[in-house]
Parts: structure tokens; sequence; C-alpha cells
């Protein structure tokens, strides 16, 4: 493996990687880095938790060169969280590099946000509603970009962005860089790249494995009606040091919250419509153990940086088996092992084949042993998962 100095990135940045303890680069910064330094357009295929943020940030703080007092580098992101990680990232690597940076995400006043632009921001880091509402206000000129960086497109798509990302995209510069990182790669994201990208170089860095080989995964079927009274024995019989439990909507985010808080359970909710206050406070106190549990809807999915997850609980089965991937990948992280549970009930069946089908194998069933069912489990099991009955011989 290589180490940063053989990447080619300039001193200044060198001795700051050395100063924060970056030693040696993942897969995707040591084929990433290279590549970009050269000018090259990139299509890079990582999942998240590989160290993407700096595989894009720190070739593009070099390749930035002498200030400028205007917009060079836009990088545009789903969510308002991964959108201040990856500010944080840009500052901690730009320590002794004269970037001055503008975060911009909605929910928030615009005063600080237009102060950084009327300083001479020349990286911008957005999201694509606030974005394109202050270009509208003419508070932000994207005339000037050098270099477009699209993070976690797959999820802007998901959000339902395509439209604002590609009126974006059209707002840049002809004659750029363009940089494009997704967890996965689909029709629809190589129609971008094909008009939005110049002769691309592809790094796929994704392992065979869709999951991790450190998680565990476990079904626990149950009735719809018994879901709060196992999802509440399942925390107290498992030893945990954090535990992220993902629903579908922010309906059954509040109750889950709710139920839990009334059995004295430390917990935190984070969803969409929720203030940006709250949740910074949610994410900043469950990095801090101040909250051992955090309820979230598919919002804390992806992007964010959250180490020390040792479960995953979905108490619903996701809609979408890509969703299943990135729920439980935030468990099990940097070789770390992890638990990912899944709570079933007839009615998700559909939604429990497609993942199987994704991940080309069967989750284990489990029963909580100990715990009072009012309906057998292996009753409420898939046909297929039961053992055929053996025929007899007339």
């Amino acid at each position: 493996m290589k180490t940063f100095a053989e990447l080619g990135l300039p001193e200044n940045i060198l001795n700051t990687l050395e100063k924060i303890g970056f030693v040696q680069p993942t897969p995707i910064q040591e084929r990433a880095v290279p590549t970009a330094l050269e000018g090259r357009d990139i299509i890079g295929a990582a999942q998240t938790g590989t160290g993407k943020t700096a595989a894009y940030a720190l070739p593009t703080l070099a390749r930035l060169g002498e200030a400028q007092a205007h917009p060079r580098c836009l990088v545009l992101v789903p969510t308002r969280e991964l959108a201040m990680q990856v500010d944080e990232a840009f500052r901690r690597f730009a320590d002794n590099a004269d970037k001055r940076i503008a975060l911009l995400y909605g929910g928030v006043r615009y005063d600080q946000q237009l102060r950084a632009l009327r300083e001479g921001a020349e990286i911008v880091v957005a999201t694509p509603g606030r974005l394109i509402d202050l270009w509208q206000q003419r508070y932000v000129d994207l005339s000037k970009i050098e270099v477009l960086i699209l993070d976690e497109v797959d999820r802007m798509l998901d959000m339902g962005f395509i439209e604002d990302v590609s009126r974006i995209i059209r707002l840049c510069p002809k004659e750029r860089q363009t940089l494009l990182f997704s967890a996965t790669v689909n029709k629809t994201i190589r129609d971008i790249a094909d008009w939005a990208l110049r002769e691309p170089v592809e790094i796929d860095v994704r392992t065979g494995t869709l999951t991790a080989d450190t998680i565990s995964h476990a079904l626990y079927p149950v009735a719809g009606y018994q879901k709060y009274d196992l999802l509440l024995a399942l925390l107290e019989r498992t030893h945990y040091q954090s535990v992220i439990v993902f629903t579908r909507t922010k309906r059954d985010a509040d109750r889950i919250t709710e139920w839990l808080e009334a059995h004295q359970i430390a917990v935190a909710t984070m969803y969409a419509d929720r203030t940006q206050r709250e949740r910074t406070a949610a994410l900043q106190g469950f990095r801090e153990g101040k909250f051992n549990v955090l309820v979230a809807t598919d919002i804390a999915s992806r992007g964010l940086d959250i180490s020390g997850v040792s479960h995953v609980i979905n108490y619903n089965v996701p809609e979408h088996p890509e969703d299943y991937v990135h729920r439980i990948g935030r468990t099990g992280r940097a070789g770390d092992e992890g638990e990912a549970f899944t709570l079933f009930s007839p009615d998700e069946l559909l939604q429990l084949q497609a993942i199987e089908k994704l991940l080309n194998k069967t989750i284990e069933r489990k029963k909580l042993d100990g715990f009072l069912y009012r309906q057998e489990p292996l009753m409420l099991l898939p046909a297929a998962a039961a053992k055929p009955k053996k025929r007899r011989n007339r």
C-alpha cells in the first residue's frame, strides 16, 4: 500500500495529514487522488465509510493553488448532515492552505451563509435546494467553477433531486473537472455521467459482497402489534455500545422514541422534518454517548460519519433492498464487529424477498428466548423458509 507522500500531494497538505494522524490512504484515496491531481474526470463507486471525502478533497485543495475571491469548487451533496461533514473535512485538510469555504443548506437563516459568500469563498459545499435558491437571488456565482464534485449521487436521485442536480451542472462552465461519487452506479447515473463528464476514469472499490463480513444478520418474525415489545426486549437483552433503530416514517420514529423514553432508555430522534438544531443536537448527543439509541429514518443510513455503532435494528423491513445495505452499513465499520436485527411481520414479505435476492442469501431467522409471543414466530415466516416435510412412502 502506498503512503500519502507517494500520491503526489504537495508538502503543505502532507504536513496537515501528518498532524491529524492520516497515515495510509484507503483504496479509494490511493486510486482517486493521483487521477484527480492529473485533472481527469472520475466516476468513483465507493460505499459510505471508505474515505471518499478525502479522495476528492485532498486533490482539489492541491489543484486550486493560489487563492482567489470567488467560487472555484462546488461540492453538491444530498443532505445537511453530509454537507456539514464535508465542510468540516475540507477545513481540516485546508489547515495549511489559504482557502475560504461556504456551507450552504436549508432549514437555517441566510446570514452566515451570505457572509461566507461575500467574503470570497472559493469552495462551496451545498445541498441542491439552498444552492438554487441563492443562485436565483444572485448571491452565488457558478460561472467560474473549476471543479464540480457530485457526492452520494444515487442518494440525491433517490430524494428526487435529479432536475435540480441537472440544472446545477448546466450552470457550471463546460470547461471544468467533474468528480462523481456514488455507492451504486445505475443507468440513470451513467446517463448523467455521459453528458456531465469528459472521458472519465472509472474507479470501483466496492467489495464483492454488499455487506461487510464483520456484520451478523438476524431476522425476528413477530406480529406487527408486538413490534414495540420485541424491540424493547431486544434492547434489554443485548449488550450494545450504541444502537441505531431505523424506521420508514417520522411518525414511527416519534412513537418509538416515546415508547423507549417511557422505559428509561436514553434516546435521540432524527428525521428530515426536524429543525436543523434538533438534528444536530441528536447526532452530536449520539456521537458523544449522551444517547445510546438513535431512532431515525433513512436520513441517517448514508453519508454520516458515525463510529462505534455496535448494533442496527430495522423496526420495519426497508421498502428498497439497497436501503437495507446502507442501513446495516452503519455498523461493522473499520473491521469492528456489528449486529443487524430486522423485525419482520407477514405484510413485509415482498420487501424481505427483494433484500435476500439482492444479498443472494437467506437472512437467519431467530426467536427471542423468553419473549412472550402471542403468535408462534415460525407461523409468520415465509413458506420458503420453512423446512419441507418428508413425504411418506405409500
